[in-house]
């Protein structure tokens, strides 16, 4: 991952770079002259607020790099980052609350950019029982937790393939976003070992790749597929980096045995 820039110029090339748009291409976007793009990137002519918003768009930048933009260029950040306890996220938080309660018995959770833990249902905090508590000591990672041996690796059955796909997730979350957390926390993660002969397999899943454990209390198999759930309209860096994942049983033989169907 190339080394994150300090200037409003850098940052601009940085992005472009990033999202494979010629300055021709930007300035089309954002409806600017490809002059007054060039002069801004070298340092020629000071953007305004305006400019700098109405370029961050077809960049898509995430609001943090949006304020990040911003604060280069001399002005005070735009898009407020509260944490999820505060009295003015009570709204935000009473919406997270209601969609991982009414997901139960079945498991979700809401995570942060770097995929820490914020909030769990009883449902995925009953499957980090087996968890080490050393793995529990927040912040927790939900991405550690899944592929660390003292974690829930163990009991996932189709683990290279989960592996394989957390880490092409993460990989490119962290291209996309040029967050040197994501990156190292990918770095990290690639060097757990796995067992020997276990790989991914050649071709992918028909549908989605779930995620398929064994039940350390019965030895029964459940196999789950999930969702992810983002604000699309949040003004907020914390609501904009929360995601929520939710895991539906990915045959009937797992819904039953959650439902205590069967």
């Amino acid at each position: 991952m190339a080394t994150r820039a300090d200037t409003v110029g850098d940052l601009l090339r940085d992005w472009r770079a990033r999202r494979r748009l010629s300055q021709l291409d930007l300035a089309g976007e954002a409806e600017v002259s490809t002059r007054h793009l060039s002069f801004v990137e070298s340092g020629r002519s000071a953007p305004s607020r305006e400019l700098l918003l109405r370029l961050a768009e077809p960049l898509a930048l995430p609001l943090r790099e949006r304020n990040r933009l911003l604060l280069a260029a001399g002005f005070a950040p735009v898009y407020g980052e509260r944490v999820i306890d505060a009295p003015d996220m009570a709204a935000a938080r009473d919406v997270v609350e209601a969609v991982l309660n009414g997901h139960s018995p079945f498991p979700a959770l809401a995570v942060d950019r770097h995929w820490n833990l914020v909030l769990a249902n009883d449902a995925a905090r009953a499957l980090l029982a087996s968890v080490d508590a050393t793995l529990l000591t927040p912040p927790v990672n939900v991405l550690r937790v899944s592929l660390h041996p003292d974690g829930l690796a163990p009991m996932i059955v189709n683990i290279a393939e989960w592996r394989h796909h957390l880490l092409s997730r993460l990989r490119d979350e962290a291209d996309g976003s040029a967050d040197p957390v994501l990156a190292r926390l990918h770095d990290e993660l690639r060097a757990i070992p796995i067992p020997a002969g276990l790989r991914p397999p050649s071709f992918p899943s028909p549908v989605a790749v779930p995620l398929t454990l064994r039940d350390t209390a019965t030895g029964r198999l459940l196999s789950f597929i999930s969702t992810t759930t983002v604000f699309g309209t949040a003004t907020d860096v914390t609501l904009a980096e929360l995601t929520l994942e939710s895991f539906y049983p990915a045959d009937d033989d797992t819904r039953r045995a959650i439902l205590g169907d069967a």
